[in-house]
């Protein structure tokens, strides 16, 4: 049994990132390099409809016909390209973005708010919605946040695993920036939303301090569950869940289980099982990671994620909360936010 509808708060198939591009690119230290290497990958996207190829986590032709389907699609650019670079990188994925909303639209289009994403539905096409991952795309410049709103990114995590301007991801150990801050209140101020997933815990905190608004946690799973730094300790959630927030459960082999072994359903049961625990009912949703992670193999594809609702199901939700992890939860995050 198919949902009537999901949303996904994150995957990396627009940017067709093989595991290997994000790690050369990183390593580059060279800019003259890494601006050859980056060009190198853009060419190779150019020449893609990433958000429709076979063989991929996500494909727009592998979506079951009979399940609305919304994929926020995220602009990664990875760590080590700040500046100039990043600019000229987000830049020329936007544009592959639009250029596949017109060449797919057919099948997709383009969204901006929760009434976008049903009237699509209604039309019986899937919603896609821009989002950035990394905020090296405003190279420390808050008038950038007002380009990215009018390009139509609609949420955007502060920052990728390591630090950029606005602060610190998870594998260092700063907190956010004085531009940082400057930075959550104007992402506020223009309806993009903060996503704190790969933000370390100090910046976790400093965020606490700053934003005024619900934000989200588009690819984190629990801490407590599996012990690895990307995903939220218990406080964490808790001050998510009072604060309104959103997070999207992670199918990401090594952010279910921390001991190297394939995930298996179990693992992401007991992950889904701590949120709610822990009172997140109205706050979980799903964030794939598709297409920029290691997937279990059980759940590798539209069909899969799919079927998590009967998953749920399965194990004692009722259909209302299965609904509301697959797709109401988010529409509803989506209409008081935007």
């Amino acid at each position: 049994m198919f949902p009537r509808a999901l949303i996904d708060l994150h995957c990396d198939t627009l940017t067709a990132l093989s595991p290997e591009d994000a790690p050369r690119l990183t390593a580059l230290r060279d800019p003259l390099r890494r601006q050859e290497a980056a060009a190198a990958l853009m060419d190779k996207v150019q020449k893609l409809n990433t958000l429709d190829l076979p063989g991929r986590h996500f494909s727009l032709s592998a979506v079951p016909q009979e399940v609305s389907w919304c994929q926020c699609c995220a602009i990664f650019i990875p760590d080590g390209l700040e500046g100039e670079e990043a600019v000229a990188y987000y830049d020329f994925h936007r544009r592959s973005f639009q250029r596949q909303m017109e060449a797919l639209s057919g099948k997709v289009l383009p969204c901006r708010t929760a009434a976008d994403i049903e009237a699509a539905w209604s039309q019986g096409k899937a919603a896609a919605v821009l989002t950035v991952e990394n905020g090296s795309a405003l190279a420390s410049r808050l008038d950038r946040i007002e380009v990215l709103a009018r390009d139509g990114v609609r949420m955007m995590t502060l920052t990728w695993n390591g630090e950029n301007e606005i602060g610190s991801g998870n594998v260092t150990d700063h907190g956010l920036s004085p531009f940082g801050r400057e930075a959550v209140l104007e992402l506020e101020r223009q309806g993009v939303i903060l996503d704190v997933s790969h933000l370390n815990d100090q910046g976790f905190d400093d965020l606490l301090k700053t934003a005024q608004k619900p934000f989200v946690a588009s690819h984190s799973n629990a801490r407590a569950v599996c012990g690895h730094q990307r995903n939220l300790t218990d406080d964490q959630i808790a001050e998510m869940v009072r604060r309104g927030c959103l997070i999207g459960l992670n199918y990401y082999n090594a952010f279910l289980r921390e001991d190297g072994q394939p995930a298996a359903p179990d693992d992401l049961w007991r992950h889904a099982e701590h949120f709610l625990e822990l009172g997140a009912e109205h706050c979980l949703a799903l964030g794939s990671d598709a297409d920029g992670a290691d997937l279990p193999h059980w759940l590798d594809g539209p069909v899969q994620f799919a079927g998590l609702y009967q998953f749920f199901l399965d194990r004692g939700l009722t259909a209302s909360q299965a609904e509301g992890i697959l797709w109401r939860n988010a529409r509803d995050f989506f209409k008081e936010i935007w």
